[in-house]
């Protein structure tokens, strides 16, 4: 399929930005928030098995906050998109989009005393919601939030590289690659303004989310589109 014949929440380069903001969370949230990542809950899971493995059921049970966030952000964006179309005439991606926003701006403001706890489960519930909204980069699964897929399909690519002359599979290599880079980019980013801005670094997403929700919102003035459901739905 040709690149116009996607939705924008389909296009390689929302991706692109979204991944690279997301290490940039990863990064906000290790390094001023606790020193966790909260863009995926494996982490969490074997923390919390640890905890009781180890008897301390308290602790343990602690861990069903991020995970249950999550959970609930999951259980949000699979619910809400057929009825936020036919009630505000937008799609849900672009809307999930303004709520990621309007979370971001939030969290800027959250002064360093406060418990880490607020912004950790903030980024665990945008996370999972954007995890389940963006699934498909033109025709290519992809995650965006986190970059364990994207290494293991670099190295599929590799070994593919290494077995033949078939060269099908590179279109998709180069596209992981740049997902991992983005991803990378990000982290390396929003460690230097966390050290610099503290807090208030996590409001330096807020231009990349501006520009792929003006994009959105321009694609919804066209109301054929939000009947159309993106692949991987």
């Amino acid at each position: 399929m040709k690149s116009e014949e996607y939705l924008m929440c389909e296009k390689n380069w929302v991706f692109y930005t979204l991944i690279l903001i997301s290490g940039y969370y990863g990064a906000f949230t290790y390094v001023l928030r606790g020193n966790v990542f909260c863009n995926a809950q494996t982490g969490n899971v074997v923390l919390m098995g640890m905890a009781l493995g180890s008897g301390n059921i308290r602790h343990g049970l602690y861990y069903l906050i991020p995970i249950g966030a999550y959970m609930l952000g999951s259980l949000v964006s699979e619910l809400l998109p057929n009825p936020i179309k036919h009630t505000l005439s937008i799609r849900w991606d672009t809307l999930l989009l303004f709520i990621e926003m309007l979370v971001v701006l939030g969290l800027g403001f959250i002064p360093e005393s406060a418990p880490v706890q607020i912004s950790q489960v903030a980024i665990n519930f945008i996370a999972s919601m954007q995890y389940n909204t963006f699934r498909q980069a033109q025709g290519t699964p992809m995650a965006t939030t986190f970059a364990t897929n994207h290494i293991r399909q670099i190295g599929i690519g590799i070994a593919k590289e290494i077995k033949g002359k078939d060269t099908t599979h590179r279109k998709k290599l180069f596209k992981h690659i740049r997902m991992l880079l983005c991803f990378l980019s990000g982290a390396t980013i929003g460690t230097v303004l966390c050290h610099l801005f503290l807090g208030r670094a996590i409001w330096v997403t807020l231009i990349p989310l501006g520009i792929l929700l003006s994009q959105f919102i321009k694609e919804d003035v066209h109301m054929e589109s939000l009947e159309q459901v993106p692949h991987g739905h």
